[in-house]
């Protein structure tokens, strides 16, 4: 059986990382594929406001709350884009220790 999708619980502050490593450029089906994932794994209205969601000066915070975990269900490509672009990251020497969660549950292959 092939698996299409898998679902992936993820925080607010995994999924504002999420959005900040994905590729800033890449060819017209990289991008749109991007966009959608920039879709799924953003805010709702209702989740800005139920968090309490805000900007300051370029920090973005919430409530405490907001570490509840959404199930969110990604296709296999989607999988495959965030884990590649943490997997530059590590090739790079540029991750971060905030990384660390999205790092082991994208990234680190399943046995």
């Amino acid at each position: 059986m092939v698996i299409l999708k898998m679902e992936k619980k993820l925080n607010i502050s995994e999924r504002l990382m999420i959005m900040q490593i994905l590729p800033k450029e890449g060819n017209f089906v990289l991008l749109k594929m991007i966009r959608d994932l920039n879709s799924k794994v953003g805010f709702s209205a209702d989740e800005i406001q139920e968090f309490n969601i805000k900007t300051n000066d370029d920090k973005i915070t919430w409530d405490s709350k907001g570490m509840v975990e959404k199930a969110i269900d990604f296709k296999i490509k989607e999988l495959e884009i965030i884990a590649d672009a943490l997997k530059k990251l590590d090739k790079e020497s540029k991750l971060e220790f905030r990384h660390f969660s999205i790092f082991e549950k994208f990234a680190i292959e399943e046995k």
